[in-house]
């Protein structure tokens, strides 16, 4: 993420500071992060919907896989594991589920309540190579955990 990861952070404190409702949340952060970035080609989240099973939710940039197992991909490692992945080479990740075939890397991040139950995973693709880092994790980590981790009732 660029240098204004604290500003953006704040930003986006700011617009879901008041809301309730985790898909307008979702939507929120999803529209926020992926205007932020220019590595950023595809935001979104896939919510937990069921034992075992992501759904889509949420998201900016072309169409996104509509399902996806807890037992396949890299939306459902980090389901599974319950922490963030950085994948530099998409085709390198076993299982990998090709939903946009420019998609080079990818950080997934996963996302818990207040109560700390995981509620969905964050995903965010690049046609890039390697275009994600550590401190990208820990800033992505920190947005989920404001925006989401807090009283929503």
């Amino acid at each position: 993420m660029p240098d204004d990861r604290t500003e953006l952070a704040a930003r986006i404190r700011a617009l879901t500071a008041d809301e309730t409702d985790e898909i307008a949340l979702m939507a929120t952060v999803a529209c926020e992060l992926f205007h932020a970035d220019t590595r950023f080609d595809w935001v979104g989240f896939y919510r937990v919907v069921a034992p075992e099973l992501l759904k889509i939710g949420p998201y900016q940039g072309g169409h996104g896989c509509l399902v996806i197992p807890f037992a396949r991909g890299v939306c459902g490692a980090v389901a599974r594991e319950r922490r963030t992945r950085i994948v530099p080479d998409v085709d390198a990740f076993p299982g990998h589920i090709a939903c946009a075939s420019s998609t080079r890397s990818e950080i997934v991040v996963p996302v818990f309540d207040g109560a700390g139950k995981l509620i969905a995973v964050l995903d965010i693709d690049s046609d890039l190579p390697a275009a994600f880092s550590e401190d990208d994790a820990g800033a992505l980590e920190a947005i989920v955990e404001a925006v989401f981790a807090r009283p929503l009732s």
